[in-house]
């Protein structure tokens, strides 16, 4: 391509998040205890259901399952876990917010939005052809769910929309890059490893289990990386 395409659609998306969230925000303080956990319940109860339909896009369930133990490992390793902890603690301090769970709320705001085939496709798609119906498509549905995520989260899900921007944008402005590394096989595989980190947010939803889900994300690196050795 001999032209860079501005990655509008982002644009777009980072804005409906941002409504979203402010009309969720409106919402917050209005539920009593009560409310709020049956909210809990239900976004964890749905993420389960979001993490299952992707997590059975996987074209090799061994690659799988080497590239989220190695993942988890090196995430591990580098404590990924605890060193965004301490950055949503910054930005909470910056902000200047009460919000009690203000990082649960911009991790996994950040991993439901951009952990889908259609974040990678919609992206592609926009740098590769200037096609940007995907993205509006993802921003409608990224609008409403971040007025439930923000009404039980708080601000944290509204700060999520910046690195949603730029992780979106990023691949839209290396889509010609990107294209010949990320065939269908392979995006069907990140699929998959981003649906097993979104069950395993489901779960911490549901106060089934604590699992330190962004300790997995190097996963999404290394699935490529063994796809392409052994899928092509």
């Amino acid at each position: 391509m001999d032209n860079i395409v501005l990655p509008l659609g982002s644009f777009i998306n980072m804005l409906a998040v941002i409504g979203g969230s402010l009309a969720g925000l409106v919402l917050h303080g209005k539920f009593p205890e009560r409310y709020r956990r049956i909210a809990f319940q239900a976004i964890g109860l749905c993420t389960l259901l979001i993490g299952a339909q992707m997590a059975f896009k996987a074209e090799d369930i061994l690659i799988l399952i080497i590239s989220m133990l190695t993942g988890a490992w090196l995430g591990e390793w580098a404590r990924l876990d605890e060193r965004l902890r301490t950055l949503g603690d910054y930005l909470k301090a910056k902000t200047k917010s009460k919000a009690e769970y203000f990082t649960d709320g911009l991790v996994t705001a950040f991993l439901l939005y951009c952990a889908g085939s259609l974040t990678i496709l919609g992206a592609l798609e926009e740098g590769l052809n200037e096609d940007r119906s995907l993205l509006y498509t993802k921003s409608v549905l990224d609008g409403f769910t971040s007025i439930v995520l923000a009404s039980s989260y708080g601000v944290g899900v509204l700060v999520s929309a910046l690195p949603l921007f730029v992780f979106q944008g990023a691949l839209t402005l290396s889509a010609g890059f990107m294209e010949p590394l990320l065939p269908e096989q392979v995006i069907n595989q990140i699929s998959a490893a981003g649906g097993i980190m979104i069950l395993g947010l489901g779960l911490n939803l549901l106060e089934i289990k604590d699992i330190k889900v962004t300790n997995m994300l190097p996963a999404l690196v290394i699935i490529v990386g063994l796809s392409h050795l052994i899928l092509r």
